[in-house]
């Protein structure tokens, strides 16, 4: 469908013209802003009620997201290869992603206050793939959130789409990566609001050039060096997903959380500056021990030693066993699996399998849930400290939704950061951190109560059981979902071994026999798969990990690098046979 060929119902410029000359009219009067600020202001507010009346407007037979396709066939884009893509091409595209990844965690923005950045992200860093304060700020975040917005809208069938036809398909992709954008400005933009503070050096420069607009300014710099980051972020995932190997995404995350658990199993240096002693022991594990054992005598170790090394932060050795532990239990369920027996209904004697993973949704959904819970504390903590949002109706500076420290000097009082949810709903749905922080206080109250941070035993009892059902649950959610928007379901798997020319001995090679045969089989694993993800994660997170990489991180880097080495093998036997690239997907 060409552009000028877009069916339209222009009527919807007066209703939305009238929204966006009230929101200007509202802001000139109760705001009183600068020019440039008014400015920004009708810039933001016309963009985005241009997207929604490309939307609104379509007057077509299809979805109301092919209103949109004047945007989204603009959007900046990585050519897909017209052809097969040879291993040691791949190869050197996803090493030169990975080392550019590592690069830009290392490029910090430009006039932030590096000395009182505070992370909103700081719990769920390993997931997001991201590092604080650099151009890496944001990580994956806004792509997986605009990932789970896609996800709900067209499992709920808001989005009516047949994600099974391929112009379909390219209009689902083309919306997610507005959203994506989207998403990007969503999350950039509340940073610069007392948590990536820019510096006084940088204000007073701005303000000299243009007096009066200084902070607007520095905090508009801030916003587009994330912007760029975290679209750059986007690109590099879609190269490696077009070029490379894998996804992007997973790679970013098992660099992030690799690197965390060797510096947490080998690191050297104390966890805080100074001298190493007892009460500042060297922050890896390993290295923790060896200090511990050649500095304390057997009497001091049975006094407070042994419990130093195996329990206490920073990297006991129980979350590195916990670590271990969840290493070799993925590594087992991701071998899980049903194979069903295939054949070939002409060649004779050629046979086969379809294997059905008890991973079988992969390890996306805690990706998504890990990601909605991460935008669940960025929203609390600003609705509960932001000058602005603190004021909103109903959810705004309420303890209910979530409470927390709002200086340092309380935060330091009470041993968490300014990010630790005290109270509320964020308080329940935060990640629990170890064995430290819930089970050594409810067996013994008395010595180790200060790790619940004010709270009852039965509070923080109620805390370990309602993230570990919502991460499950939440996992079986996103999972069915996942199986719905990647042709992974019943249907589409029979179409595709069908169109393989297989089919199961016994069966007629029909796709409705197919799909009543996969029907007994992948609804229940995608259940079970959910579950078993989410709880992995969630009970890694409650022995705890090395580095603080989180239950959700190594269970992703492991799944990830299992499926890495899998995807190497595939292309590596596609490059030795193109014949069998057909029936792999090579082509």
């Amino acid at each position: 469908m060409a552009e000028e060929e877009i069916p339209r119902n222009y009527s919807w410029a007066i209703p939305l013209g009238i929204i966006g000359a009230l929101l200007l009219g509202l802001d000139w009067l109760w705001g009183q802003p600068t020019p440039i600020a008014f400015g920004l202001t009708a810039l933001v507010t016309a963009a985005v009620l241009g997207i929604f009346f490309l939307g609104l407007s379509y007057d077509g037979p299809k979805s109301k997201l092919y209103g949109l396709k004047p945007l989204t066939g603009r959007m900046p884009a990585v050519a897909q290869p017209k052809g097969h893509v040879q291993f040691r091409t791949k190869m050197f595209w996803t090493v030169g992603v990975l080392l550019m990844y590592f690069l830009l965690t290392n490029i910090y923005l430009y006039g932030v206050d590096q000395a009182n950045v505070i992370d909103l992200f700081q719990s769920y860093r390993a997931i997001l793939a991201g590092a604080q304060g650099t151009l890496m700020h944001l990580g994956i975040g806004p792509i997986v959130t605009g990932s789970i917005i896609m996800q709900l809208f067209t499992g709920a069938k808001i989005i009516n789409l047949d994600l099974t036809d391929d112009e379909d398909k390219g209009m689902y992709q083309g919306t997610q990566k507005v959203m994506v954008v989207a998403m990007i400005f969503v999350e950039a933009i509340p940073q610069v609001f007392g948590y990536l503070s820019p510096s006084t050096a940088l204000i007073s420069g701005l303000g000299a050039a243009s007096p009066g607009n200084g902070m607007l300014l520095a905090d508009a710099i801030i916003v587009a060096q994330l912007v760029f980051g975290s679209y750059l972020v986007f690109l590099m995932d879609e190269v490696v997903s077009k070029w490379g190997i894998g996804s992007g995404i997973s790679l970013f995350i098992a660099a992030g959380v690799s690197q965390q658990i060797v510096q947490g199993t080998l690191n050297w240096l104390p966890s805080q500056p100074g001298v190493v002693s007892a009460g500042n022991p060297p922050s890896g594990t390993i290295p923790k021990a060896y200090w511990f054992f050649t500095h304390y005598n057997a009497s001091q170790m049975a006094g407070g030693g042994w419990e130093q090394v195996l329990l206490h932060s920073p990297n006991p050795v129980v979350a590195l066993a916990g670590t271990a532990l969840i290493f070799f239990l993925v590594a087992w369920t991701e071998s899980t699996r049903i194979e069903l027996p295939l054949s070939h209904a002409e060649a004779r004697g050629a046979r086969g399998r379809y294997p059905l993973r008890l991973i079988y949704a992969s390890n996306i959904p805690v990706i998504l849930m890990s990601a909605l819970l991460a935008n669940v504390s960025m929203f609390s903590i600003l609705l509960w400290s932001n000058p602005a949002l603190s004021h909103f109706p109903v959810l705004g500076h309420q303890w209910w939704v979530g409470k927390y420290a709002l200086t340092a000097a309380d935060a330091a009082s009470k041993g968490v950061s300014q990010t630790t949810p005290l109270a509320g709903g964020a308080y329940y749905l935060s990640t629990v951190n170890g064995l430290e922080s819930w089970l050594l206080p409810l067996l013994n109250a008395q010595t180790y109560g200060g790790f619940l941070v004010g709270h009852s035993w039965w509070e923080d009892l109620a805390h370990v059981l309602i993230y570990f059902s919502v991460m499950v649950i939440g996992s079986i959610i996103f999972a069915r979902f996942w199986i719905q928007t990647t042709n992974m379901g019943p249907e589409a798997v029979a179409r595709q071994i069908e169109a393989s020319g297989m089919q199961i001995p016994g069966f007629r090679r029909e796709p409705r026999v197919l799909r009543r045969v996969l029907e007994r089989y992948i609804p229940v694993i995608t259940i079970i798969s959910g579950a078993a993800v989410g709880a992995l994660a969630a009970g890694a997170d409650l022995i705890g990990t090395v580095g603080n990489a989180s239950g959700t991180g190594v269970l992703l880097t492991v799944g990830i690098i299992i499926n890495l080495y899998e995807a190497m093998g595939r292309e590596q036997l596609m490059e030795m046979n193109p014949l069998l690239r057909r029936f792999l997907g090579g082509e």
